[in-house]
């Protein structure tokens, strides 16, 4: 039987996602946020004023649940909300001066943790994970 190495690059690459998403986690949750929360943040932070539907398909965590995390975080004063001039439904959300000054401490460290993940892999082959890992992410999953 030959093998099967689309079923290996699936196994390989849940296995890689879970270490990254719970090393990412770790150093998150260090710096004393949750991982929904500096997810956001770092939206905010790197995108600018954005919509919270903007935000959910940035992140990846569903509206309803957002809604909770944009309330905290406002609470906490590292972000805003303001009501779109053009369009009533739209709610425009915002980081705050001291979101981004938690921010520019909080990121370069990250991104070095981050950064040591992939040592000792070259840029080309970064790119080419990026590459594929795109084409894998595009497909439509229809049941």
């Amino acid at each position: 039987m030959s093998e099967n190495f689309s079923l290996k690059a699936f196994v390989v690459i849940m296995k890689a996602s879970r270490t990254l998403e719970e090393i990412t986690k770790k150093d998150i949750k260090k710096h004393g946020m949750r991982a929904s929360d500096f997810t956001i943040l770092e939206a905010l932070y790197h995108k600018g004023k954005q919509t919270i539907r903007e935000i959910s398909e940035a992140v990846l965590i569903n509206t309803g649940s957002i809604t909770y995390v944009i309330d905290k975080l406002e609470n906490n004063g590292l972000l805003t909300r303001t009501n779109s001039p053009d369009d009533r439904r739209a709610v425009y959300i915002e980081i705050t001066d001291k979101g981004k000054e938690i921010m520019d401490e909080i990121f370069p460290k990250h991104q070095r943790v981050i950064e040591e993940l992939f040592e000792g892999i070259s840029e080309e082959e970064k790119q080419t994970v990026i590459e594929v890992l795109k084409q894998v992410g595009t497909k439509n999953i229809e049941n």
